[in-house]
């Protein structure tokens, strides 16, 4: 692989070979990550005024300063770069699967006579994962069959030759009902663990046919020998075996190896059902969405979802079943729709599974669009407002000792917090440790800047303090002339009183209502938000303070270091260059010098 960097200008100059392509904005943040079959064609398409590309994906070329590309030899590996690039940086602009589970897997160790159980971190040191798993019921299923069909150990023990020479223990009760041989006290040797250890792996793998093999021939041995009741162990394990696939079979065993991949979707997102079959049986099932980014196509989704979702499932599928055709192959992946046959059934399963899961998004999202109406409806109710409160600003100071006061303001919109909303305030007015003061400065600043932009006014404020802050808020309401153009309330945390302007006693919510538990929400979210501000500007300001001490670095230089840097971390990390950059040769030198003479302190 070959990475080169370009200007957005320079997109003509881009080779016509396959390759991913990385887009950067002015913060040399990456924003998009792309592949394609010809790098200079796809690059290119972004950039003409002809083309008819949506309004979003116009918006992501408006923020393009720096392109960078990757050279590879197929598609098919810019298809697998791409999605390693997109899960290792989520880009803004790319699609994800929204997945926040950790999955289990199950571990077979690497120790003398190892064992297999389950987990959900991976470790690779530790052993050989199979899975993941879609449930912890699959998992389990497969676990109690290798546990029924073979013996393998569940004790930590350590099973290394000279600790089982020692004679140091002794056989549990597994031992005493059949579940283990003993090779705790030697009566067991490795090499035979091994053997049935082997075929654990094949049922692991989803290879039954292997297994199914292996007791047969066990079996015919060891009737041959006469030794009936050991066949008749191998014809119980057998049946077992089978008993298993009859459960998994969803199409006909000569289906040996592939992954079948189907989708649906709306305006704004994808709903994809995978499914792993081998030997006719469905190894795995999962259901996955993907928001649309860039008004995306059904086929570039369902090509994201392959590739991501056989990465994650670890599959080796020799060839995969999709529900719509693909404009054109790609070289490494062997794909196709099938029309008819026990495949176009699988097809039918798998999408039946993905409009199912379609269906249950849209019906959730439903039930919390009338859970948040409920509780607004509700705050509304306890709160005597004339209009529904789907819009709500809550305010917190924060100081300690009076030194570096600042403000928070968080919005939440229709019960929801609306997180580009919130707004830190430095006190620019008030010296010294007065929350009334500040409280009138940051309301005043708000609204007077809502007024001046025309915005849209919140339909309730509510002020984290009792009676003295509320009516410092109010006198700035007062001033500007909006008072009683929106509600506004304080709420005190000792005993969480509700106070009105003009009111000298407060009322309770209940305890147990939604609508309380929500201005809870807001009420904490604002001192979270406050308190993480005032932490960071303290942080600063201390740094700051450190960095006029040395010679040559007053408090302007100390001010463009953090402007340029943005925060503490960055500056304490960057090398001389890029503080050269900045503040001029000499006085690198001189910060350059007092951190080496820090360092650990």
């Amino acid at each position: 692989m070959q990475s080169s960097s370009f200007l957005p200008t320079e997109h003509l100059n881009l080779p016509n070979s396959p390759g991913v392509y990385k887009y950067f904005n002015e913060e040399n943040e990456l924003i998009y990550v792309g592949k394609a079959k010809s790098l200079k064609k796809r690059v290119s398409s972004y950039f003409n005024k002809n083309a008819g590309v949506n309004l979003k994906t116009r918006k992501m070329v408006k923020e393009i300063r720096r392109i960078e590309i990757t050279l590879v030899n197929t598609e098919f590996d810019a298809l697998l770069l791409e999605n390693n690039l997109i899960k290792k940086s989520h880009p803004k602009y790319n699609i994800l699967l929204r997945d926040d589970k950790t999955y289990p897997y199950l571990l077979l160790t690497k120790e003398n006579f190892p064992r297999i159980f389950p987990t959900r971190k991976m470790i690779p040191k530790k052993g050989t994962y199979f899975g993941p798993f879609a449930s912890v019921k699959s998992m389990n299923t497969v676990l109690d069959l290798i546990r029924e069909l073979f013996t393998i150990r569940t004790c930590k023990l350590d099973l290394s030759p000279y600790k089982i020479a020692e004679e140091k223990y002794k056989v549990c009760l597994e031992y005493h009902i059949g579940n283990c041989q003993g090779p705790c006290v030697g009566l067991q040797n490795e090499a035979d663990y091994q053997k049935d250890l082997e075929q654990a792996k094949h049922i692991l793998k989803g290879n039954l046919a292997v297994a199914k093999s292996y007791f047969k021939q066990e079996m015919q041995t060891h009737a041959e020998n006469l030794e009936f009741e050991k066949a008749h162990k191998m014809k119980e394990k057998l049946e077992s075996l089978e008993k298993y696939q009859a459960k998994s079979l969803v199409a006909s065993p000569s289906i040996n190896n592939l992954d079948v991949c189907t989708i649906v979707s709306d305006d704004k997102s994808a709903y994809v059902n995978y499914m792993r079959v081998k030997n006719g049986a469905l190894v795995t099932s999962k259901n996955v969405e993907l928001k649309k980014k860039l008004d995306e196509s059904d086929e570039q989704l369902l090509l994201t979802a392959v590739i991501s979702l056989q990465d994650q499932f670890q599959s080796d599928a020799e060839e995969v079943l999709l529900n719509i055709e693909l404009t054109e192959q790609i070289e490494g992946l062997n794909v196709f729709m099938p029309k008819i046959g026990d495949k176009k059934k699988l097809i039918e399963l798998s999408l039946k599974n993905a409009l199912y899961y379609k269906k249950e998004k849209a019906l959730l999202v439903g039930l919390n669009q009338d859970k948040k109406d409920r509780v607004i409806r509700q705050l509304q109710q306890d709160l005597s407002l004339t209009e529904i409160p789907d819009h709500i600003e809550c305010f917190d100071n924060s100081n300690i000792q009076g030194t570096n006061p600042v403000a928070s303001m968080v919005c939440f919109l229709n019960g929801k917090p609306a997180v580009k909303e919130y707004r830190h305030y430095h006190i620019k007015t008030v010296v010294g440790p007065d929350d009334f003061a500040s409280m009138k400065e940051v309301v005043g600043r708000r609204y007077k800047r809502l007024l001046e932009e025309e915005k849209a006014l919140p339909k309730l404020i509510v002020i984290d303090g009792g009676k003295g802050q509320l009516s410092s808020a109010v006198e700035a309401l007062k001033e500007l002339g909006v008072y009683g153009q929106m509600p506004i309330i304080g709420i005190a945390k000792r005993l969480e009183e509700i106070y009105f302007p003009g009111d000298s006693y407060p009322i309770h919510i209940d305890k147990k209502s939604e609508s309380l538990r929500l201005l809870q929400r807001i009420r904490d979210e604002a001192h979270r938000f406050a308190i993480t501000f005032h932490r960071n500007v303290r942080s600063k300001n201390a740094f700051g303070t450190q960095l006029t001490a040395i010679p040559g670095i007053g408090k302007t230089t100390a001010d463009s270091l953090l402007s340029h840097f943005k925060s503490v971390k960055n500056i304490s990390e960057a090398s001389e260059e890029e503080i050269a950059n900045i503040i001029g040769s000499s006085r690198a030198k001189s910060l350059i010098a007092w951190k080496e003479k820090n360092k650990g302190a």
